[in-house]
């Protein structure tokens, strides 16, 4: 007890007052938060900066950071490659409940954070918020920052996808000396001013014939003459072999690219990436996205073929992405959407399901969700009416928005059940005659029906 008290001593000269009492609360707020109200995140990281604004700087600078930014599939992608850094052998965290902002990146370091000196090739793959890259490399200069993907998404927080593209900008330019790897079927992330090395992945071949990007697609015009793309082949929304026939401006040339789409099923892909064959176990071609960046990440750290092949190979779902849950005898398969690309990409997933299938549509217009829900009459909820559907169940903050949407892409409306609350929505799911349901839910929505199903025993890990 007193060797261990004089180590605490040492520590206490070594760093400042202040960073230490930071950790301490911090520590502390972050055991009461999880043991009070099973998570929790942000507050403690809220407290802890409050200590010292610098903090950040102090418990993330033994840590080769590996920061995961963009509009859709952050939270897939970053477990990825915290899986394929961890099934390599190394020591790795990760911020893995999705709290992408300042304070809750501040506490996950915090949380792993010893007063001890730590052994070298230690990994942080962090997911973090558009808007708060900025804020993360004034204190950390990341070994790797990737972009996903730009789509509108939020638009009273980011407004256009030009805007959310400045914005991680911001944070990418003080930090010339990190490895970029970027989607190079984003048009807007082509021919970018930038000091720092770049390595690019995308496809290298066609999902369809399709070709005409749709009028409600994003960045549809050169960024350098505003000329109106051309593609070769689109993959969904903007994404594709594109060129300006106008100017040249054309998609860069890829380092790990997509040669071959094998096999896509409502369970996963099968694709052939640099001559090798893999299998996503996450369905969907922006499951594909995620896992050749993850890849192109992990082929840039060095990682072995086997360790990313088996990764990729037995990939489980983050929560709200894809998780199947057992309600009831019921599969239930929850789905974050939350902005017309993304919930576009989703439908056409599930519409690879041949069976008799269940829906329901959570709709919330929380802060974190974005307050304008326009964004819903872009989504193509026509293409639903392929499936063959028993219940359609609608709820969430906004249900009658969504319920009048649906309607008008023509879904019948016999099949339609109106849920007032989670409550209700649980018994609606658990009355389905057939065995198969998806849940479509924003970001607070599926938070809260988490919880909702936790409290009644239907979720057993809630973060």
């Amino acid at each position: 007890m007193v060797l261990k008290s004089f180590t605490i001593l040492k520590v206490v000269f070594k760093i400042k007052f202040n960073t230490f009492l930071s950790v301490i609360s911090s520590k502390v707020i972050l055991k009461l938060s999880k043991f009070l109200f099973k998570g929790g995140s942000n507050f403690p990281g809220k407290v802890a900066l409050k200590l010292d604004k610098n903090i950040l700087e102090t418990v993330a600078k033994d840590y080769n950071v590996i920061l995961i930014t963009g509009t859709n599939g952050k939270t897939t992608t970053t477990s990825m490659i915290y899986n394929m850094i961890k099934d390599s052998g190394n020591e790795v965290i990760t911020n893995g409940t999705g709290a992408n902002m300042l304070p809750g990146i501040t506490a996950c370091f915090i949380e792993n954070y010893r007063f001890k000196s730590y052994k070298n090739n230690k990994y942080a793959v962090i997911e973090v918020d558009e808007a708060n890259l900025t804020f993360i490399t004034d204190y950390i200069s990341p070994k790797i920052i990737t972009i996903t993907n730009l789509f509108r998404d939020q638009l009273d927080r980011y407004g256009e996808v030009y805007t959310t593209l400045k914005k991680i900008l911001d944070g990418v330019y003080k930090t010339p000396n990190s490895t970029l790897v970027l989607n190079g079927d984003e048009s807007l992330l082509g021919d970018l001013d930038l000091k720092n090395p770049i390595v690019y992945y995308g496809f290298n071949c066609s999902v369809d014939e399709n070709k005409k990007i749709d009028i409600n697609a994003d960045a549809k015009f050169c960024k350098k003459c505003k000329a109106p793309y051309s593609y070769n082949y689109l993959t969904y929304n903007h994404l594709g072999s594109f060129y300006c026939e106008s100017c040249g401006y054309s998609r860069p040339n890829l380092d790990y690219s997509v040669d071959k789409l094998v096999e896509l099923t409502p369970s996963g892909s099968l694709v052939w990436i640099n001559d090798h064959e893999y299998y996503i176990n996450q369905p969907g071609i922006y499951n594909i996205y995620n896992g050749l960046c993850a890849l192109s990440i992990a082929k840039t750290l060095g990682i072995e073929h086997s360790v990313i092949f088996n990764s990729l190979k037995s990939q489980s779902s983050s929560f709200g992405r894809q998780e199947i849950l057992d309600i009831d005898g019921k599969e239930v398969k929850i789905i974050l959407v939350k902005n017309p690309a993304g919930f576009d990409q989703a439908i056409t997933t599930i519409t690879l399901d041949e069976r008799q299938v269940n829906l329901a549509f959570i709709l919330n217009d929380n802060y974190a969700d974005g307050r304008d829900v326009s964004w819903i009459w872009d989504v193509n909820f026509e293409s639903l009416n392929v499936l063959n559907i028993d219940k359609i169940m609608v709820s969430g903050i906004r249900l009658y928005d969504m319920a009048i949407r649906l309607k008008t892409s023509g879904l019948p409306e016999d099949k339609f059940r109106l849920c007032e609350n989670n409550e209700d929505l649980l018994n609606e799911i658990s009355s389905c005659d057939s065995s198969v349901v998806y849940v479509l839910a924003t970001y607070t929505a599926m938070i809260n029906f988490r919880k909702y199903l936790h409290s009644k025993g239907h979720i057993k890990k809630l973060w």
